[in-house]
């Protein structure tokens, strides 16, 4: 057996389970942003803010550095394209076999256009209705 490991990946995985996580990630695309700004969209305080953050770093996803009392974040993407690299390998995997499926499908779909083109048509029943008269 295989064995697919990327050191972090579990890690990185559980970090983006959270919808609050994901946002501040998106947030970071645009730039670096301190926690009191990654904080305020989400009505959290900077404790709860500050936790998030932490699964980030854990993840190896947030880069966190100080200047004064001042904490900035800054995405790390190199973590995201790992989890990336190792989705690709299942991505590729379904597509193979989605492909497969789908000529299969269509194979199915020519054999019955064959089959109906060669049988011949059903004779049409007449139609024979009895009329009362009084």
């Amino acid at each position: 057996m295989v064995e697919f490991q990327i050191p972090h990946l579990d890690a990185v995985f559980h970090a983006l389970s959270d919808p609050t996580r994901r946002a501040i990630l998106h947030r970071l695309t645009g730039g670096e942003r301190t926690v009191s700004e990654l904080a305020t969209p989400f009505n959290m305080s900077l404790a709860g803010a500050s936790k998030h953050i932490k699964v980030l770093e854990g993840a190896g996803l947030v880069r966190r550095h100080v200047q004064g009392r001042t904490h900035y974040c800054q995405l790390e993407a190199a973590r995201l394209a790992e989890a990336q690299e190792w989705l690709r390998t299942y991505e590729r995997f379904w597509t193979t076999r989605l492909d497969d499926l789908e000529e299969i499908l269509r194979e199915e779909d020519r054999a019955l256009a064959r089959s109906s083109e060669q049988s011949p048509s059903s004779p049409a029943k007449s139609d024979k209705t009895s009329r009362s008269t009084k």
